[in-house]
């Protein structure tokens, strides 16, 4: 079986490193190459002049050579406390913005899946600031995406809560990230519908009718939830009332479905409130 490639963005954090033992841990099983990726940018100033060029040439070198020996340093720690012979280890350090970086690395490397940790955030952060996990999954939409919650206490996936409107049929391709999870640690799906108060439309009947066969051979089940006035809020509120979910898993419904629907920025309001890790794969339209 060939080797699964993950992609794991750092910027040398305790939430950075988190994401990576995370990552470590869940694919426990299998045979992985890990990308531990760096990405920096330094500030062009005065490009203009001679001296701007020359100060920016030596700034450039000091902070790409900082970047490569925090990287070499956290490779070793890693191969050092990581004794799985199934696992290896790669380092990264590129000079580009994060989301270049990822894009560029996820292409040529063949990812599968990235792993990034996640910061909780007030609302009034939320509206100011945003974060660097939600803006890749807002830019890298055709890679799957694991973002951890900050202080996340490991704990395997006995049950993945999969959240959807019904307003796509999923592809069986779609979904091999999800089932993928799902086989590691035999964990099972829970399909879970917020009840909005509106019956479901025909093309949502349809859609939901084809997710047993997609599931088939997986435990799974369905799940409705009612009396919340957000989607985020019941999603969140789910998962903290059953401790057996141990992921949110969602379709990249960015520009798409959830946002039209609700005016409600779902995906980035779950990935600041996660308590548990928060799967993000990609919308496959036909």
């Amino acid at each position: 079986m060939k080797a699964k490639h993950i992609l794991l963005p750092t910027d040398f954090s305790a939430n950075a490193r988190n994401a990576i033992d995370y990552a470590i841990y869940l694919f426990e099983k299998v045979d992985c190459v890990f990308h531990i990726l760096h990405a920096f940018e330094v500030g062009a100033s005065n490009l203009s002049s001679t001296m701007g060029k020359a100060k920016d040439t030596r700034l450039f070198r000091a902070v790409k050579d900082e970047s490569q020996r925090d990287i070499n340093s956290l490779i070793d720690e890693l191969q050092s406390t990581n004794k799985n012979s199934k696992h290896s280890f790669k380092g990264l350090s590129i000079a580009d913005s994060l989301v270049n970086a990822i894009g560029r690395i996820t292409i040529d490397k063949g990812i599968q899946y990235i792993f990034m940790g996640t910061k909780g955030s007030s609302a009034i952060k939320e509206v100011f600031m945003g974060s660097n996990t939600v803006r890749i999954i807002q830019k890298i939409d055709f890679c799957p995406i694991i973002a951890v919650p900050e202080n996340y206490d490991f704990d395997l996936p006995d049950e993945i809560a999969f959240a959807t409107n019904f307003e796509h049929i999923y592809s069986e391709v779609e979904l091999i990230p999800l089932i993928g999870l799902a086989k590691l640690w035999d964990s099972k799906i829970t399909i879970v519908h917020i009840d909005m108060g509106k019956e479901l439309q025909p093309h949502q009947k349809t859609a939901k009718d084809a997710l047993p066969k997609r599931f088939f051979g997986q435990k799974h089940g369905f799940e409705e939830i009612k009396g919340h006035n957000t989607i985020s809020g019941a999603i969140n509120g789910y998962t903290h009332e059953n401790e057996n979910i141990g992921m949110i898993a969602m379709v990249n419904y960015w520009h798409s479905f959830f946002e039209k629907l609700t005016k409600e920025n779902v995906i980035k309001r779950v990935a600041f409130n996660t308590e548990v890790p928060f799967l993000i794969f990609p919308l496959i339209e036909p």
